[in-house]
């Protein structure tokens, strides 16, 4: 049977290649830091379609997820020579912006609060733990090979953002959010 254009096969060892021919094994620190990186734009896509708080915030969020994908799949030697996107100083001031944006907007935070409420709510949540997981592999890449990117601040901001955008969804749609109550210990009957 013919094997599917989008299989090349050469991956069936473990390895793969990165943009610039290297070949690495797919367990590499760098494919984890850009395979959190695409799963994280597509849970960004599915909070996209379940809200209609900051679509197109969100559909820039996502090309500057490949955009800093195509970084994080890139051979370091090679940095200079690739035609990669811009990923400038100026993408974590904007993440950052709206983070302020919605701090202003909403009421001050006196507790932690549970995700959930709504799907996108809980999406949103999911965007931010993903996000920091995200931002973990690419710190522990960057102690093995600096990322000549912005990649470190811009997770952390973006992070942020998730929080706050679940708590700006939760106030769009009217659902009150779910304080955590520590060590109550009675489960429910």
């Amino acid at each position: 049977m013919p094997r599917p254009k989008i299989s090349t096969g050469k991956g069936d060892q473990g390895w793969t290649a990165i943009l610039g021919k290297e070949r690495l094994p797919k367990h590499h620190i760098r494919l984890e830091a850009y395979g959190t990186i695409d799963e994280l734009n597509a849970y960004v896509g599915w909070l996209r379609v379940r809200t209609v708080v900051d679509g197109e915030r969100l559909a820039w969020i996502q090309a500057r997820l490949f955009d800093l994908g195509a970084w994080l799949a890139a051979s370091p030697d090679l940095y200079d020579r690739l035609s990669l996107p811009a990923f400038p100083e100026a993408y974590v001031r904007q993440v950052e912006g709206w983070t302020y944006e919605w701090e202003r907007q909403l009421p001050p935070l006196r507790h932690f609060i549970l995700p959930g409420g709504h799907e996108a709510v809980a999406l949103a949540h999911v965007c931010r733990t993903v996000c920091r997981r995200a931002e973990r592999a690419c710190t522990a890449l960057h102690l093995e090979e600096p990322l000549p990117v912005p990649a470190l601040p811009f997770l952390n901001r973006l992070s942020d953002y998730f929080f706050l955008l679940a708590r700006a969804i939760a106030r769009e749609l009217g659902i009150a959010e779910e304080a955590w109550r520590p060590g109550t210990g009675e489960a429910p009957p």
